[in-house]
């Protein structure tokens, strides 16, 4: 098992925090990357009238240095759009979550690029290292440098901060926040977190139920409930109230409540679990909040 094992076996072994089947799903490995035509189990399917033309689906590797590494790792990433239009376009970098790969999270991706219209703008997503195909073990900074990574991709084509939405969901809201928080290569206009966790510490006592420290069962330190008190961005925090994994009352309230910045927004979405905000919130309504957000 590749994603901090340590952790997430204990994660799964408890009772008072229940995870949805996928997280230890070892059975969905690829070989190559499918984007649209991916047969293998998806959290939801979109209809044919959000297909996107096959000449606006990128897939390509991009370099991945993190800080104290000597060289970098060369980790996938995924356009959706066209990519001459990135130095006048706005894009939504997408971090996604704690397993699968990026054809499992492509509807996700689908979804926002439909938003206002079929690639009205560009979305980008990236393979941390240890998933989908690309090389490597994820590490914290490693997650930082991999998502900072797309940045440095689209900065060199001429995209700038003031057109950049970062968009984490789940694990993926910890580099989301962090980046936010303390930009490198871009410093993103605003941010959009789904399902987010308050800290390793928080999911740590949900899933035990022990007073122990997070550093006994993780070696991470995400902590979005302390470095969101330093994002100034005008902030959009999507949470179910049934989720299972990352429960919303001892991490996504907590996350929301602890901003600071200009502006914010929450929308607690009645009945979602963990992956199904999108669905059972109706694709239409999630997309029109996304644009609102933008737009506000």
């Amino acid at each position: 098992m590749k994603r901090f094992p340590i952790l997430l076996l204990l994660l799964a072994t408890s009772g008072c925090l229940s995870l949805d089947t996928s997280l230890l799903n070892t059975g969905d490995k690829i070989t190559s990357y499918q984007m649209q035509n991916y047969a293998g189990r998806v959290d939801f399917y979109l209809g044919s009238s959000y297909a996107l033309s096959p000449n606006k689906i990128h897939v390509f590797t991009i370099p991945s240095q993190g800080t104290g590494e000597s060289s970098p790792t060369s980790i996938y990433a995924a356009y959706l759009g066209d990519t001459s239009r990135i130095s006048t376009d706005t894009v939504i970098l997408y971090a996604h979550g704690t397993s699968h790969h990026m054809d499992f999270y492509y509807p996700r991706a689908q979804l926002l690029a439909n938003v206002a219209g079929k690639n009205h703008y560009g979305v980008m997503m990236m393979d941390y290292r240890g998933y989908g195909l690309s090389p490597g073990m994820p590490t914290e900074e490693g997650l930082y440098a991999d998502v900072d990574a797309a940045m440095q991709w689209l900065k060199s084509r001429g995209l700038t901060g003031d057109r950049l939405m970062l968009y984490g969901f789940s694990l993926g809201s910890g580099p989301s926040t962090y980046l936010a928080a303390h930009p490198r290569s871009l410093t993103a206009q605003k941010i959009i977190l789904e399902a987010p966790f308050a800290s390793t510490a928080s999911l740590t006592d949900d899933a035990t139920g022990l007073d122990m420290p997070s550093s006994f069962v993780s070696n991470l330190k995400f902590d979005n409930a302390e470095q969101i008190k330093s994002v100034q961005q005008p902030f959009c925090w999507i949470h179910g109230t049934n989720d299972q994994f990352i429960n919303i009352a001892t991490n996504g309230e907590i996350v929301f409540a602890n901003y600071q910045g200009p502006y914010k927004e929450a929308h607690r979405i009645s009945g979602a679990d963990h992956g199904t905000i999108p669905q059972t919130w109706g694709f239409s309504n999630y997309a029109d909040t996304v644009l609102k957000f933008i737009r506000h």
